[in-house]
């Protein structure tokens, strides 16, 4: 009688047959897959793509075992894996050939970069194409599923928890950004299991190469990261050692690392051909899981015409669902603006902006009244940044009494690490929570672009709008009281480059807790950024900063500019007046400047810079016909010029004068000396100037 198990003596449980002759239909089926698109790549290479041959066995060892309630990270070539969880080489064809069918992203991104909501599989968020880059919104998921089982916002799951798993390439554990997670991993002891398939190939780099040691050896320096080294090419010991290692994640919530090695059978990606560079191919086709696997099979007992009738049925499954694929129609023009951001319900100013027996307050505490009201009424609400835990409060004390309040599982510091802070919002936000982040000043966000750009902002677009990322990004920015080169930066020009992203600058408290507000119910990823000058109404003439709290259900929506000034009649009738379009300090500049020009001036507040209130810019340019565009940044290949460029293609006709751009001097970075820093500034006399000069023209 046929065994229905099979015990190697290496490994520790019994596997039932049933689920070894189901992993080596996974295991043809992805042969299959790759054989076809080579045969095929007349057609199957118009887009990169790359297969998991020679990575099979631990990559379905993997899928097999996860849960709906679990999160994955599946990479670029673990097409088993998202085959072992349920997926048909149908869905993966369709995102091949870009199909507007892709169930992934609808013919925008490459093979094997999936995102998946689906009640019945794990949840994948996003996936990018930047090595080593999903470590970090992974290790956020993690983060995310332990604080919603601290704060009991999860159901019951009988004792099979979620797992967050994320597939890594060893070559892309030298990315800082890894070990930012694996710190962080450690440190709070999270419910993530890394898996680092090892084919000693980075492209055409070997591994003598490009690393001093495996990630056996990287790992030992994170101390709590347990770690299995196996041979990924045996499916029992595979599947076997991952079932350990989730039951140890589900039961006990620590982090753990499986490191498996691997060969890579086929080549980098359809367009880096493997016989451009490898020295090792033949050698790497001993190491073929598939042999393995039958052989294990006949072994236990399984007819060799069954395992052939296996191979065969395969082979022509995933033929026919190719021929099905290719009649999948395309994408259409109509579908390319779809899903830039998800809809928000903000979309009109509610609430009382200036109640009655209130004394005015500073523009920082506006903003801590705004998070604390927010915090207080959502529990899945929380904040996160460097120094912003109970000791200080944030270094503008911005978060002051928060972590008091609230508790340091909900108000808590993180390392120096910004890549960490900004990329973590991606994980929180797919377990449904809505993080609060801070980086210290604007100067310091660059680590933390490349996860802005690739993976926060992207997300909603990539995944056809399955996955937008809900949170927010504070940042004190500007130059105030000598802060020197790395505390004085502007940075909206960069960040209005990124697109899928929304910005707020506002120039009060009033309008910095309404914008706060309203980044709060947006589903999409808001930077705030905070100009620290403004904080505290130190500097003379921002006085006005300060206002009125408005009211707990005070909001304003994105992309409605704020009148801060307005123009005599008269005086516009008889062409005598001249519109200023500005922001942040810019505000203040500007009405201190239109002192010397009574009744001369209108100042346009835009108050958000994506989206950008065009018909309150075009409108002002056209009523005065002279226009200024105030900013803090240098001018050069800025946002403002770009402000000036649109004003002067919608409204030439109504222009009397080209548009003047006012802003800091064309230099690297603002100095130190109190002197040279006032030179290198906008301020009113400049603006004054600029004024007389243009009403003039």
């Amino acid at each position: 009688m046929e065994d229905p198990t099979l015990k190697p003596t290496n490994v520790k449980t019994k596997i039932p047959l049933d689920t070894l002759k189901k992993a080596y239909r996974l295991m043809c089926t992805a042969k299959s897959l790759t054989e076809l698109y080579e045969a095929n790549k007349e057609v199957t290479a118009k887009y990169v793509h790359a297969t998991s041959r020679g990575h099979e066995a631990i990559q379905i060892a993997m899928g097999l075992q996860l849960l709906p309630q679990d999160f994955l990270s599946a990479y670029y070539r673990d097409d088993s894996m998202l085959l072992s969880i349920g997926l048909t080489p149908f869905d993966l064809m369709l995102q091949l050939l870009a199909k507007r069918t892709d169930i992934f992203s609808g013919g925008r991104t490459y093979y094997s970069h999936p995102s998946l909501r689906r009640d019945d599989m794990p949840q994948i968020p996003h996936q990018s194409s930047a090595t080593g880059m999903q470590a970090i919104p992974t290790t956020g998921i993690a983060m995310g599923i332990q604080y919603k089982e601290k704060m009991a916002l999860y159901p019951n799951f009988n004792g099979k928890n979620p797992v967050a798993v994320c597939s890594l390439g060893d070559a892309s554990c030298t990315e800082g950004e890894v070990s930012e997670a694996f710190q962080m991993a450690v440190l709070r002891k999270l419910p993530i299991l890394y898996l680092v398939q090892d084919n000693e190939w980075d492209i055409s780099a070997h591994a003598k190469e490009i690393r001093a040691q495996d990630i056996t050896e990287f790992a030992k320096g994170f101390s709590g990261l347990e770690v299995r080294t196996i041979d990924g090419t045996d499916f029992i010991l595979s599947y076997n050692t991952v079932q350990e290692c989730l039951n140890i994640i589900r039961d006990e919530r620590r982090p753990m690392l499986i490191h498996a090695k691997v060969p890579l059978l086929n080549h980098h990606t359809s367009g880096v051909r493997k016989e451009w560079y490898r020295h090792d191919l033949e050698e790497s086709a001993k190491k073929d899981p598939l042999p393995r696997l039958r052989n294990q099979l006949i072994i236990g007992g399984v007819d060799a015409n069954e395992i052939k009738k296996i191979e065969e049925e395969t082979a022509i499954y995933v033929e026919d669902q190719y021929r099905i694929a290719l009649q999948e129609e395309d994408p259409t023009p109509e579908d390319l603006e779809t899903h830039e951001f998800a809809p928000t319900e903000v979309t009109e100013e509610k609430g009382q902006r200036k109640p009655e027996g209130k004394q005015p307050t500073v523009m920082v505490d506006s903003a801590l009244f705004a998070i604390r009201e927010l915090m207080d009424k959502h529990p899945e609400c929380l904040l996160y940044g460097q120094d912003v835990g109970a000791r200080l409060g944030g270094v503008f004390r911005e978060a002051a009494t928060l972590a008091q309040q609230f508790g340091d599982h909900r108000v808590f510091n993180t390392p120096i690490q910004e890549a960490f802070i900004v990329g973590s919002t991606v994980g929180m936000s797919a377990v449904g929570l809505k993080p609060i982040v801070e980086v210290q000043f604007a100067d310091y966000i660059w680590p933390g672009l490349n996860q802005l750009f690739t993976e926060v902002s992207r997300s909603c677009y990539l995944t056809n709008g399955k996955w937008p990322v809900s949170m927010i990004l504070r940042v004190p920015i500007g130059a105030y009281g000598s802060g020197g080169p790395y505390h004085s930066s502007s940075v909206e020009s960069v960040l209005a480059n990124i697109r899928g992203i929304k910005i707020a600058y506002p120039s009060t408290g009033a309008d910095l807790k309404g914008l706060m507000k309203a980044a709060y119910y947006d589903p999409n990823p808001v930077v705030m950024l905070e100009h620290k000058g403004l904080y505290w109404s130190k500097i003379k003439g921002t006085e006005e900063a300060k206002t009125i709290e408005p009211d707990e259900e005070y909001i304003i929506p994105f992309g409605k500019a704020r009148m801060v000034l307005e123009a005599n009649e008269e005086l516009i009738s008889q062409g005598k007046t001249l519109s200023i379009i500005t922001y942040g300090m810019g505000v203040y500049w500007a009405k201190e400047a239109a002192k010397k020009f009574e009744g001369q001036i209108e100042i346009v507040d835009l108050r958000t810079i994506m989206p950008l209130d065009e018909e309150a810019i075009f409108a002002s340019a056209r009523k005065h016909s002279k226009v200024i565009v105030l900013t803090e940044e240098p001018v050069l290949n800025g946002f403002a010029q770009g402000i000036a460029s649109r004003i002067s293609e919608n409204c030439f006709q109504s222009l009397d004068a080209p548009v003047k751009v006012i802003g800091s001097k064309n230099l690297p970075a603002i100095p130190l000396n109190s002197i040279l820093e006032k030179t290198m500034l906008p301020n009113p006399e400049k603006v004054e100037q600029a004024i007389a000069e243009l009403l003039a023209y």
